[in-house]
């Protein structure tokens, strides 16, 4: 029996579920997930062993049009070397919808001559189903893709079907992983995605995108993880609202992201959070450099 291994990136537009479904492949939870788009930041790998395969899934930031700001040219570019490196591409839309950005990603799709599947996701959110059919029409007449798949990452419905159909056409290959690896991401980074993701459903739409999280420490003492971490705010005025009225919202926060991050890594953890300043900070090199970003 041959074995297979390789890269599937997923691509698309933000929003349409990319780290959802990143998440339900792997069975863990690897990228944070909040209803705000552009969320991802980073390329994150997740790992699916078979028996006779091994698929590196890498999830990518959502590449959009009209990126103004450094931080979102990172993101861009960040998506398009993952599109870049893959064997097999998967190119994600929402059900029903095509907008400009997806028609953007399609031409970096068709433009890197890499075979590539749709996934049709979030059909479980959809109202009237025999609306399905013709999409999966208009979606074959765009581009000639291996397959079109309808799925949905959040129920995990048709999930199986797509890590068979990527499998079959990977290249014959050894694993490139050890198989009890599950990402390529420290503990360090999660932790502080973490509680960027925390406070992103916490502020909902107070502040925008000039959050940004940095591990400042971490040591084992009696018996738990100390972490020290920094929140970036990018205007002086953003970090009241962060804090909260006597504290509390930052507390919340801490403790969300805590009572996460023991049961994730199996670890008893002590969160200490700042909140800084940094004026500007999404449109400066030097410190999405600092932050990991570019």
């Amino acid at each position: 029996m041959s074995f297979r291994a390789g890269f599937a990136a997923l691509v698309g537009r933000p929003n349409v579920g990319k780290s959802t479904l990143l998440n339900a492949i792997v069975g863990e939870k690897l990228s944070i997930v909040t209803p705000r788009p552009q969320t991802t930041r980073h390329r994150v790998l997740g790992l699916r062993n078979g028996v006779d395969y091994q698929i590196a899934f890498v999830d990518t930031p959502g590449l959009h049009l009209g990126a103004k700001r450094a931080l979102n040219r990172a993101m861009n570019r960040t998506a398009a070397a993952a599109l870049a490196d893959a064997d097999v591409l998967v190119f994600v839309v929402e059900a029903t919808r095509f907008t400009d950005e997806d028609e953007m990603v399609l031409e970096r799709v068709k433009s890197s001559g890499i075979p590539a599947l749709a996934v049709i996701n979030k059909i479980d959110r959809m109202k009237r189903r025999d609306l399905l059919l013709p999409f999966i029409s208009q979606m074959a007449e765009r581009h000639d893709f291996l397959e079109i798949l309808p799925l949905s990452a959040a129920k995990g419905d048709n999930v199986e079907r797509l890590v068979d159909l990527i499998a079959q056409r990977l290249p014959e290959s050894a694993a490139m992983f050890p198989p009890e690896q599950r990402t390529d991401r420290s503990s360090e980074f999660q932790i502080a995605e973490t509680i960027r993701e925390k406070l992103t459903l916490e502020l909902v739409q107070e502040l925008p995108y000039g959050i940004a999280v940095q591990i400042e420490r971490m040591v084992e003492e009696e018996g738990q993880l100390v972490v020290d971490a920094t929140i970036w705010v990018d205007r002086a005025g953003q970090k009241p609202i962060v804090i909260g009225a006597g504290g509390e919202r930052l507390k919340r926060v801490g403790r969300a992201a805590r009572t996460e991050l023991n049961h994730r890594l199996n670890q008893r953890l002590h969160l200490q959070l700042w909140v800084k300043v940094r004026d500007d900070w999404a449109d400066n090199a030097e410190a999405l450099r600092t932050l990991g970003l570019e």
